[in-house]
């Protein structure tokens, strides 16, 4: 799109992942412009979508990126849903990488909606331990990560002391808040799944993908992410079914293996 786009002109990053280090690599940060999608949606047919979840876009730009244009592209946006303006667009993307790693590759392999997952108390556990492997990670990069929604503080819940407890106040309210989420989101359909169910490659590698390579510079063990992206891709090559089971293979197969804060 490089030969098309105004000398002015900027790429707006809408994608999952961190798309813009990527995209700026090509362009230039002053060209790039990171939006951060906060509800989630399925495609029915070609052209038709269903809204499965309420929220807004976070808009930022990378350091020495240009900014001057983030309110007239908020303006637009403003007509889906609200708008922040960030002043820390990697807190914001890697928040919801970490989420994206969850949500997105979990739902994938159990092929439900994330309320009837999420009410299974070992998908939260291992949702709680796909987020922590993000965080920790996230630390290792220097990012500091921005509150989900401007309420879910990943920081608080990312396994720490209670990692190797089976139960503690703590941990039982982790799950509370996992099982809140689940509820509140409960129609929400991995995107990735819809992918697969239409015949394209999951977008894995650069969610879970992304973590793994990444932790492998820091010297950094994500079991979990490592384990969960082979098992997407299991699906994808068709030689598993998602499913409940596959989501308890996951879960068996990365007993005692967990990265610790």
């Amino acid at each position: 799109m490089l030969a098309a786009l105004a000398p002015d002109g900027q790429i707006v990053c809408f994608q999952n992942g961190l798309c813009e280090e990527r995209v700026a690599k090509l362009c230039g940060s002053e060209r790039v412009v990171g939006g951060v999608v906060a509800w989630g949606a399925s495609m029915l047919e070609p052209g038709v979508y269903e809204r499965t979840s309420a929220g807004g876009f976070s808009l930022g730009v990378l350091p020495g990126g240009q900014a001057a244009r983030l309110p007239e592209l908020s303006r637009l946006l403003e007509v889906v849903g609200p708008v922040n303006i960030t002043q820390n667009l990697a807190g914001v993307r890697w928040s919801k990488l970490a989420i994206n790693c969850a949500v997105s590759t979990l739902g994938t392999l159990g092929g439900e909606r994330l309320g009837a997952l999420l009410r299974l108390r070992f998908v939260r556990r291992l949702a709680l331990e796909v987020l922590t492997e993000a965080v920790l990670l996230a630390r290792a990069e220097g990012v500091r990560l921005e509150k989900v929604a401007g309420t879910l503080d990943l920081e608080w819940l990312a396994l720490g002391a209670d990692y190797g407890q089976k139960a503690s106040m703590s941990l039982a309210t982790k799950h509370a808040l996992m099982l809140a989420v689940g509820a509140r989101y409960r129609r929400m359909r991995s995107s990735m799944l819809s992918a697969l169910e239409r015949g394209r490659e999951p977008a894995v590698d650069f969610l879970n993908g992304e973590v793994v390579e990444r932790a492998a510079r820091h010297g950094l063990a994500v079991p979990v992410n490592a384990r969960a992206r082979e098992l997407v891709w299991a699906v994808a090559r068709a030689e598993r079914v998602s499913s409940r089971a596959l989501l308890r293979e996951l879960w068996e197969t990365t007993r005692g293996t967990g990265s610790r804060p």
